[in-house]
């Protein structure tokens, strides 16, 4: 493995994490069901749906999954007693019907066949890691560096994509279908998470923790510092995750989970000592991007998600983000600071899947 970086292998499922301590109780943060289909207009054209579907076609051979960096990213292995087949999903309602793609002002709807895959960090999802992280305003101005660091960090993250990225004999006839708002990588999102510590040399983790401080209220301050500065038995984590806000809810919670899945390989095949505990997050810092509600009392989470992870946080505190372009009709964005415990973490999980098993938000 060239840079001395570990390629992974190991199995993964839907399960929820491991069980968590009880809620704790929300944040004044209100979370507006309409805000995916307004919060974009790249994806405004389309509403998807669908659900996780085995690929019927995956080869049943372990070796068909795992490739050198040169061949490209491997593909997620869902876990099974009987199969290794690859872990995809397709745009559905139900797995014998093809899902249509709604476009505003059309009388009826374009159908089109999509299969999701869920890929390791790999160079060639870069242009499309980019567009999604240049979208929120604090990560804009390091968005090439931000993901070039994420990509660097493949023990740790998943890409959510259309594309197989080994296959090299793509004809015009035979590539994955695309559609309005879709990168032309096929990156739907990603999730991945940044040791603090390690990375702390890196200038756009900088400038994040130097924004975190900066707006930190005085109650939290203290707390935030040490979450910071390294100084905790656990080390502390960013936790990045951006997507297309369409993306099915039963797909993110795969895209989540995966996340975990990782964390949770890395610590049970780490090297030595050092390794496992550097990669044993106790504490999780996500900045999730959020629009001022009217009058400005309050904040819409663009991700459903992370009005999950912000029930479970140990606190959670917002400062505004500034305007990308200069236009009055532009929506003001806010960031809302969520930090999270291990424990917290794997409560938001569990959460999650309850959400969506129970029909979605």
């Amino acid at each position: 493995m060239a840079g001395g970086k570990k390629r992974k292998s190991r199995d993964v499922d839907d399960a929820p994490g491991a069980s968590a301590s009880a809620l704790a109780d929300p944040p004044p943060i209100r979370h507006d069901s309409d805000a995916d289909d307004s919060s974009s207009s790249d994806d405004d054209s389309l509403v998807l749906e669908g659900a996780v579907v085995r690929n019927p076609e995956a080869s049943d051979d372990d070796e068909d999954d795992i490739s050198s960096e040169e061949d490209g990213p491997t593909f997620k292995k869902a876990r099974s007693r009987d199969s290794s087949s690859k872990r995809s999903s397709k745009f559905s309602g139900i797995e014998k019907q093809p899902k249509s793609i709604k476009k505003k002002g059309k009388s009826q709807p374009e159908t089109i066949n999509v299969e999701f895959l869920f890929c390791d960090m790999h160079e060639r999802f870069f242009h499309g890691m980019k567009t999604l992280t240049h979208r929120f305003g604090i990560h804009a101005p390091h968005s090439s560096q931000l993901s070039d660091l994420l990509i660097d960090n493949i023990m740790l993250g998943t890409v959510l994509t259309t594309d197989d990225p080994n296959d090299g004999k793509k004809t015009k006839e035979s590539q994955t279908p695309k559609f309005p708002g879709q990168e032309e990588d096929n990156v739907f999102g990603y999730a991945s998470m940044v040791n603090l510590n390690q990375r702390g040399d890196v200038k756009c983790i900088q400038d994040l923790k130097k924004l975190c401080l900066k707006y930190c209220p005085a109650q939290y301050h203290t707390e935030m510092s040490t979450v910071l500065s390294g100084k905790t038995k656990r080390p502390a984590g960013f936790l990045f995750h951006e997507r297309m806000v369409n993306v099915p809810l039963e797909i993110t919670e795969v895209l989540h989970q995966q996340l975990l899945k990782d964390i949770d390989h890395a610590i049970e095949t780490a090297d030595d000592d050092d390794e496992r505990k550097s990669v044993d997050f106790g504490a999780f810092v996500r900045l999730a991007p959020c629009y001022a509600a009217g009058g400005g009392t309050g904040a819409i989470y663009k991700y459903f998600d992370d009005e999950i992870f912000a029930t479970n946080a140990e606190f959670t505190y917002v400062f505004d983000v500034p305007r990308m372009h200069e236009d009055e009709d532009e929506e003001k964005m806010i960031c809302t600071v969520i930090v999270m415990t291990k424990t917290g973490h794997r409560a938001a999980m569990k959460d999650l899947n309850k959400l969506i098993s129970q029909g979605g938000a």
